[in-house]
Parts: C-alpha cells; structure tokens; sequence
C-alpha cells in the first residue's frame, strides 16, 4: 500500500528538479500524476513544448506507474483550466495540486526592469492562483477534500539579497495560502505552504554554489519526502502552515509577535521608544534565506 494510492495528483514544472522529484515520489506511492512543465528556460524565456514532462512521464510508466503529461502555461487561467481538465479527462478526480512551477530573474531592485519584476510576479504568485482556482473548485463543488501545496521561499518569508521580484511574489503566496487554509476548513481543503532550499537547474550556480559539488541531502530526491508527507494523510491534521524543507531536514517556519506595548490611551513616538524593549524582540537573530 502506497500513502497516496487511489489519489490523483498534479505537480506543477515537473519536467526537472523538485517537480520532477515530487512527481516520481507521487507516482512511487500510487498516485496517478498529470507531469505539468512549459519547457521554457529559467528565465521564462522559450517554451512550446510539453517534452520535458513527457521524458518524465515515460520514466513514471516505465516504472510501473501511472502518468500524464501537460505543457500549459501556469500563469494564464486557460493553462489551469486546462492543467485541471488534464487530470479530469484522464483521471476523473483532483486529490493534490502542488504549485512547484517558477523562474528566476534574479537582479539588484536598481536593475530590475518592470518586465522582469511582471513576469517572476506573474508566474509564481498568479501562477499559483490560476491552477488553485479550477482546482480548488472541483474540490469544493464536488464535496472532495484534497490536499494543496504551495511553493513560497525562504527568500519570501526573510528576504535575500537581489531577488526583490521573486521574494514579493513568494510572501504573496504564503499570505494567499494563509486565507484559502481559514476558507478550505469548510470543505475539507488543506493548503500548506512549502518553503524547500534544494541544488537545481533554478539554484545550481546561484551565489555561494558556483563551482561546489551539492550537498547530496540538497538534492531534489531528498526534498521530495517532505512534501510527499505534506500531501499525504499523514500530515491530515495540518493546514495553513510552513513547512521548509532542505539539507538542514524539516521545519516549520512561523510568523510571530511580541506582547508588545499597549499603553491603553492616546501615546507618542516617544513613549513607543521607551518601551521598546517590549514592542520588538529581544537579541532577535536577523536571518535570510542564505542562513533560515
């Protein structure tokens, strides 16, 4: 018995890395899996052409297990509609969606045109809402629990030096997954956000990896069962959290407030500056995501 037999799953850009790995592990478990990737390049540049999801929906059958492959683009409602449709046609039912597709145009905020700042935003926040939305309305028209997950980034949640475009886009999906996790309690949906740190064609010669041999526990193989555990029943009495998921193994991410100073009557800037000690945390570890 896998953890995910009878369950029919789609995996966003799965056509390499930590799509193609979750989508593998999926499939491993008995998933049925609709393989979605554009096949443009990191950049969002190119595309056209489903053969990259297609290479891993062969090695799925080859293996003995069950999948389908999509080219759609995320970002547009039609290529969700369509992604979702995929998984219909062929499959009549949608238990698990993660939202893994993305790209990088990494720049310092001075250099970074508005195209640059519109694509990242457009394919990784409207990206993650376009394939929620049919998604997400099959579920609940059709009184079906499921499972989604979408992919935020530690660059979102604590920032990271030239990635101003993708980290606004990454903290508007944990703020998106926050709200629909309080909607989905009625319908059964569970929505986590993910948070994974992993040696891919997206991170390979990002600073600080140039030239280096991975960390084999960052490598997508040893990303995927987390997420694996994320979607499956084990993890049925958690939505609306965090989850980062790396070599350093896995851990919730949460947002948190101090008691704070609460005066109880009109106050001023400098009543706020002699308390200070109570409204910000003390001796707080400053952390991006080089160092969450």
């Amino acid at each position: 018995m896998g953890l995910l037999d009878g369950k029919v799953a789609i995996v966003t850009g799965a056509g390499g890395g930590l799509g193609e790995a979750y989508a593998k592990l999926f499939a491993k478990e008995g998933a049925s899996v609709v393989v979605n990737d554009l096949g443009g390049s990191r950049d969002g540049s190119g595309s056209g052409t489903s053969a990259a999801a297609q290479k891993v929906v062969d090695e799925i059958v080859a293996a003995g297990g069950k999948a389908v492959a999509n080219g759609d683009d995320v970002s547009t409602m039609e290529g969700g509609e369509n992604i979702a449709k995929t998984a219909l046609d062929n499959y009549g039912q949608i238990d698990i969606l993660v939202c893994n597709a993305g790209i990088l145009r990494d720049k310092t905020f001075a250099n970074t045109s508005e195209q640059d700042w519109d694509l990242v935003v457009k394919v990784h926040l409207k990206g993650t809402y376009c394939c929620t939305m049919p998604v997400w309305k099959w579920m609940k028209d059709n009184g079906k629990p499921g499972a989604i997950v979408m992919t935020s980034s530690t660059s979102g949640l604590y920032g990271n030096f030239g990635q101003s475009n993708y980290g606004a886009a990454k903290a508007g999906i944990y703020g998106f997954m926050r709200v629909l996790s309080i909607e989905g309690r009625k319908y059964g949906i569970r929505v986590m956000g993910l948070a994974p740190g992993a040696f891919t064609r997206m991170t390979s010669d990002l600073p600080g990896r140039q030239g280096k041999e991975p960390d084999a526990m960052s490598l997508p193989e040893n990303i995927a069962p987390g997420v694996l555990y994320m979607v499956s029943d084990l993890a049925a009495d958690h939505s609306g959290k965090v989850l980062g998921v790396s070599s350093r193994g896995v851990r919730e991410i949460k947002m948190l407030q101090t008691d704070g100073y609460n005066p109880g009557r009109p106050y001023t800037a400098q009543d706020v500056a002699a308390n200070a000690d109570k409204v910000f945390f003390a001796d707080a570890a400053e952390r991006t995501a080089a160092s969450a």
